[in-house]
């Protein structure tokens, strides 16, 4: 049996297979389940984005074609430099694990068309570079030893193909070039005939990743697709039709600060990177303060958290990035349990600069705030807990319930207070203050409410 009948075959047994449902939230509110296969994404909400494509000999951007309005010709010398002999998919896994991630989404073919599997419908892949290598096969393949989902990702836009309509929109080519053949039609043939293969050629997917529908085409039927050959595979809302999840970008979207909780499956989505998602010499990184801000903030009101690194042109991770990764998860390791199998509880206080959730009657409060005071004040709570751990290290922590000047005009006139906090001993980013009660109230409608956003 050749290796593609190998692996649609074990596509085929996945499909019949049942997944274990996800363990039920506690009290409290958050984004609706599936039902079926698709609710693995609600038990592993922490994954590993890739971006890796011929852009990355570059060294600039993933959009280098685009950005750069480089013409078919221009761009074409990164494809025979594009030889990543260094390549091992077991070394990224290790590192997402290390990181604390549950699953993987990779760039299967960007905006500039390149298909990094050995796609039967075009020439313009990794299997006709000097490397010579499917590399979503090794993958793929590496994944499936490991039981560690893999989602793919696929650009709408093409700036290769001749039959797609470029008109000079983002992330396509300022006019067709000399011998192009503009048609929809056919270049959506096109795209359904890659889909096909990329549903049944790699084993069983558990996700599929649109981008870049510029021209806003509809079609359900690219969905549909997917769902008859992997049915355990979520859909983003970037494709033919809405799918099963949106896909807040970097800190652009303000619905994720406006909201207290997800109430529709969400997938944020945030590079290393601050210039870039590809390998970029000289990036220009976030900090890790604020990526682990960033990361708590959208796990703890529900949604799901992508995390993006571009691996170099030889296939490594830079050591600098790989470093970021291991400081993330030596950072979540310790609060995970705040974050997976909990419920959003923000309604139950006031207090904008934290986000709160819940598992039966203890409470996790997360500052996803740099701290004004070494207090933090959880109004209209007035309940003592019988314990307080700052959980990123174990300490103890005091508490009371304060009669505050500041509360004078409000009811009630005092609150649950986490005071002596050590925020001038050491850095406070992603901190998290357990706090077990004998029997934490449900939310009693005067702290906050959650905002409706478009």
């Amino acid at each position: 049996m050749n290796r593609r009948a190998f692996l649609r075959a074990g596509a085929s047994l996945a499909a019949m297979s049942v997944i274990r449902p996800s363990m039920a939230l506690a009290q409290g509110t958050g984004p609706r389940r599936f039902g079926d296969g698709r609710d693995w994404f609600f038990e592993k909400r922490f994954g590993l984005f890739i971006h890796w494509g011929i852009y990355s000999v570059a060294g600039w951007h993933e959009q280098h074609m685009y950005r750069k309005r480089l013409s078919r010709a221009a761009y074409a010398p990164l494809m025979r430099q594009f030889n990543p002999a260094k390549f091992e998919p077991e070394r990224w896994l290790d590192l997402a694990q290390e990181a604390g991630m549950g699953y993987l989404t990779f760039t299967t073919k960007h905006v500039d068309g390149f298909c990094m599997w050995d796609s039967r419908q075009t020439d313009y892949k990794v299997t006709r570079t000097p490397y010579g290598k499917d590399t979503l096969a090794q993958l793929a393949e590496a994944c499936h030893r490991r039981k560690f989902p893999l989602c793919l990702y696929y650009s709408c836009a093409d700036m290769h193909h001749p039959n797609y309509p470029a008109a000079g929109r983002s992330y396509e080519l300022r006019a067709p070039e000399v011998g192009d053949q503009p048609d929809l039609a056919r270049y959506l043939d096109y795209v359904k005939a890659q889909v096909r293969e990329l549903c049944t050629d790699y084993g069983e997917i558990h996700g599929f990743w649109w981008d870049a529908n510029v021209i806003k085409h509809r079609d359900p039927s690219f969905n549909a697709l997917v769902r008859q050959f992997q049915p355990k595979a979520v859909i983003n809302n970037r494709g033919y039709d809405d799918g099963d999840f949106g896909t807040p970008e970097r800190d652009w979207d303000s619905s994720v600060n406006a909201k207290l909780f997800f109430d529709t499956p969400v997938e944020a989505c945030q590079s290393l990177g601050y210039q870039s998602w590809c390998w970029r010499e000289d990036e220009d990184r976030y900090s890790d303060a604020h990526l682990a801000r960033s990361i708590q903030k959208v796990l703890a009101k529900g949604g799901n958290y992508l995390l993006n690194v571009g691996p170099k042109p030889d296939g490594t991770i830079d050591e600098t990035s790989a470093a970021t990764l291991r400081r993330i998860g030596k950072w979540l390791g310790p609060v995970r349990e705040s974050l997976f199998d909990v419920a959003p509880a923000s309604t139950l206080t006031s207090n904008s600069d934290v986000v709160l959730t819940r598992r039966a009657n203890t409470l996790y409060v997360h500052l996803v705030k740099e701290p004004e005071t070494a207090s933090v004040f959880l109004h209209p709570l007035t309940d003592l807990p019988r314990r307080a751990t700052l959980l990123n290290t174990g300490e103890p922590v005091a508490f009371d319930v304060a009669d505050l000047p500041r509360l004078h005009n409000l009811t009630p006139d005092r609150c649950l207070r986490i005071k002596h906090l050590p925020v001038n001993d050491r850095p406070a980013a992603g901190w998290v203050i357990k706090l077990e009660f004998d029997n934490l109230p449900a939310a009693s409608g005067t702290g906050k409410k959650q905002e409706e956003t478009k």
